[in-house]
């Protein structure tokens, strides 16, 4: 039987996807709960990464299934290092059917924490590298459309004003995107 996302993902104009989630300091059965809520509210939404403040909890942790590791949670998540630039196609399930070229880091390094407590480190290139940088700015409280030029935020926020105007439901994107 498939599972029922058990959190809706928020969407802009939500004001807790402005603010800055908090540090962590217990990693506990309940965070692991979280972080596996998450994977399915992700999966259903068509996603590979989530942040917690994408379902309402201003915590820092974000979950994630983009290659042959598995899924992944990561707790207190810091870039480290970013080198480079890589341009590509960027969506979010908290701005559901808008896609943008944007510019980010080609390769970074993150540090943070597993659900078991356990300091961890991962590399990524390319589309990873995307997606923790992408996770780790709406633990901040930013948005993608934050780094869009001045032409396509102004596209970007005339549809999302159309839709508001006419009441279209925030749906999903329909192709897999970030969180």
């Amino acid at each position: 039987m498939p599972q029922v996302a058990p959190y809706r993902v928020r969407t802009f104009g939500d004001p807790v996807l402005r603010r800055r989630a908090e540090e962590v300091s217990e990693i506990d059965g309940r965070l692991a709960q979280l972080a596996e809520a998450m994977l399915v509210t992700m999966r259903e939404a068509r996603g590979v990464g989530l942040a917690a403040p994408q379902v309402g909890v201003s915590k820092r942790l974000f979950v994630y299934d983009i290659n042959d590791t598995g899924p992944r949670a990561l707790v207190n998540p810091v870039i480290v290092e970013a080198e480079g630039e890589w341009e590509h196609e960027e969506g979010c399930l908290s701005v559901p059917g808008l896609w943008f070229n944007l510019t980010r880091a080609k390769r970074v390094l993150v540090r943070g924490y597993d659900l078991d407590g356990r300091e961890v480190s991962y590399e990524g290139e390319d589309m990873e590298a995307k997606l923790y940088q992408h996770e780790v700015d709406h633990l901040d409280g930013h948005l993608l459309l934050e780094r869009l030029s001045p032409q396509q935020r102004k596209e970007a926020m005339r549809e999302l004003r159309r839709r508001a105007e006419q009441g279209e439901p925030a749906s999903q994107a329909s192709r897999a995107g970030g969180g």
